[in-house]
């Protein structure tokens, strides 16, 4: 008969229970994911904190319950390839990229880690997704295309100067859905006889050439599209505007913040806040391929007086009834 010894039953209970009290106590591992911006976190940190409050509204805290690595190029496009590479690298669980221009480099880069676009202009157009229900890859987010947009934000110019026939365009032909963004806009000049002078603005050093340009056209507004380059120089946009005395309306809200005259377009910090949707539900297990891109839901008009009475312009008051925020 076998003799029991105590003090092994005693040694391996011990052993067991120390065991399963360590794994109990393991920290449970956070979530990291990248974000890429082709500007300045400060050129866009509303938009920025409207992410991190959609991230708070599903109990992510940065640091504690989620980590998030910040790539930006500062307004230096070439080098968004090598920050997408980092972002690979560091083998994230997901990339969120601010802007258009951002999507197709990290999709170079990786086909495996699923990207959350905050933002694009034109997602099918530019080859990104197979179908705005059915994005059927590793990219889904929010789409921003809405063709009215210029057609409106041109209608908005043509009230505050009811004559207007000549209208300086700050494009970036480099920038995803441009092309479009500039056809729609000839679509809207046409049917409100206007003509269009497109300026191209690829670099920091072509915004001075392009205000000449316009002025040697007698330019008499200013319509600026999506651009990253012109984004992060706003103020020198914004002082150039005011300088040439031309009615500008803009497609982001920061630039009549900072005391541009007018906005129409859709709501970045919405689309923002939207975006830590689709990183909490790719988090729970959702591939993006599953996820269909949504379309913007939410668009602002917003109106700067200040700016108006620098250029010596009246803003008619039936614009202002209509405005969501008129800035004095």
């Amino acid at each position: 008969m076998k003799t029991i010894n105590l003090a092994s039953i005693l040694v391996a209970t011990l052993t067991l229970a120390l065991g399963v009290i360590a794994q109990a106590q393991q920290p449970t591992k956070i979530p990291q994911i990248g974000f890429l911006g082709a500007t300045s976190e400060t050129a866009i940190w509303k938009r920025v904190e409207a992410f991190r409050q959609g991230l708070r509204e599903f109990g992510y805290i940065e640091r504690k319950t989620i980590l998030v690595e910040y790539r930006w190029a500062n307004g230096k496009v070439e080098r968004l390839p090598d920050l997408a590479t980092e972002l690979v690298r560091l083998n994230v669980a997901i990339i969120v990229t601010a802007g258009p221009i951002q999507t197709p480099v990290v999709k170079k880069a990786t086909s495996s880690i699923p990207i959350v676009m905050a933002f694009d202009n034109d997602p099918v157009g530019n080859g990104l997704v197979e179908s705005l229900a059915r994005p059927g890859g590793n990219i889904t987010g929010l789409s921003t295309l809405a063709p009215e947009i210029s057609q409106k934000r041109l209608g908005l110019l043509k009230e505050i100067v009811p004559r207007l026939s000549r209208v300086a365009v700050l494009g970036n032909s480099s920038e995803p859905g441009d092309a479009q963004m500039l056809r729609e806009a000839r679509k809207a000049a046409t049917q409100l006889k206007v003509m269009l002078q497109y300026l191209d603005i690829l670099d920091p050093k072509d915004i001075d050439t392009a205000f000449r340009a316009a002025s040697k056209e007698r330019a008499e507004a200013l319509l600026k599209l999506t651009n990253p380059i012109a984004t992060e120089r706003r103020s020198q946009i914004i002082n150039l505007a005011e300088k040439n005395r031309l009615p500008a309306i803009y497609d982001r809200v920061e630039f009549v913040e900072d005391g541009g005259l007018m906005t129409y377009g859709v709501s970045s910090t919405d689309l923002f806040r939207r975006a830590a949707t689709y990183v909490d539900k790719i988090l729970k297990g959702f591939k993006p391929a599953e996820l269909p891109v949504e379309q913007p839901t939410k668009f602002e008009l917003v109106i700067n007086l200040k700016a108006a009475k620098q250029i010596g312009i009246t803003i008619p008051q039936s614009l202002l009834y209509r405005a969501d925020k008129v800035i004095k």
